[in-house]
């Protein structure tokens, strides 16, 4: 038996297929669509019977589905739920941060940075930059942040699976790791974390949460000659500041920990 030809643009691999009609069945379901049988869905989609059944059942195995209370009903489930919710919650910050970032670069004369965390570490999906200031640290969006950096350290400390954290922390040389895992409790006791490049570029971060847990950090980013890191300085209170009423637009149920007064 021939396969397709993976040279072909127009060959598509089943596998692709497949997730393709699952997100065919998904996007049936609506606020006037609440639920759906595998026959409703076959008919709206032009599947056999058959196959709109196993994909429906092959949903509820992998939790995109659950059984509705109607016989042979199907309903959108857990998993489709926490996905969507954590969709929204990303997409409401990065609506709600653009004003909270302004406000920090104009009352520290920084550049304000807001990350997500992406598949393997955060992403700098926003920044605002002081425009009165004659030399300007610039932050790109879309930058992959290591684990050395502020905000890097505060997901590393507050991700509510500190179990994938720790596995994913494991790759690291045991030196390091022990290094790391002492400064991410030292973030946990004062709500914030600080870093210094070999080229003295100084970062301030603090979480984000929402009703979740953490959902974003934001940072002051300066130089060694622009940026104080101690507990005290109106630069770490402005930048905690921030997080904190950022966190409570979210609908946060915690906004972090107070940092020592000194």
């Amino acid at each position: 038996m021939v396969g397709p030809d993976p040279t072909d643009p127009v060959a598509e691999p089943a596998e692709i297929q497949s997730v393709s009609r699952a997100a065919q069945i998904l996007r049936l379901f609506g606020p006037e669509t609440p639920e759906i049988t595998a026959s409703e869905a076959a008919e709206r989609l032009g599947l056999n019977r058959t196959t709109a059944y196993r994909y429906c059942t092959s949903l509820v195995a992998a939790g995109l589905l659950d059984r509705g209370v109607a016989p042979g009903s199907f309903v959108p489930g857990g998993l489709l739920l926490q996905v969507g919710a954590f969709a929204l919650g990303r997409r409401k910050v990065v609506d709600l941060a653009p004003p909270f970032l302004r406000e920090l670069s104009a009352r520290t004369h920084l550049t304000a940075v807001l990350s997500l965390w992406g598949s393997s570490g955060p992403v700098v999906t926003r920044v605002e930059e002081d425009s009165t200031r004659t030399a300007l640290v610039t932050v790109r969006v879309g930058t992959q942040l290591s684990f050395d950096t502020a905000q890097a350290k505060v997901f590393l400390a507050y991700h509510r699976d500190q179990l994938s954290i720790g596995r994913l922390l494991g790759n690291l040389p045991a030196p390091q790791r022990d290094e790391l895992s002492a400064e991410l409790e030292r973030v946990r006791e004062r709500g914030y974390a600080a870093a210094v490049d070999s080229a003295g570029i100084v970062a301030v971060g603090a979480p984000v949460f929402d009703e979740h847990g953490i959902c974003a950090a934001i940072a002051g980013v300066g130089t060694d000659r622009t940026v104080s890191t101690s507990p005290d300085s109106s630069t770490v209170r402005a930048i905690v500041d921030t997080a904190r009423a950022l966190s409570k637009e979210m609908g946060a149920k915690e906004t972090g920990a107070e940092p020592p007064a000194g």
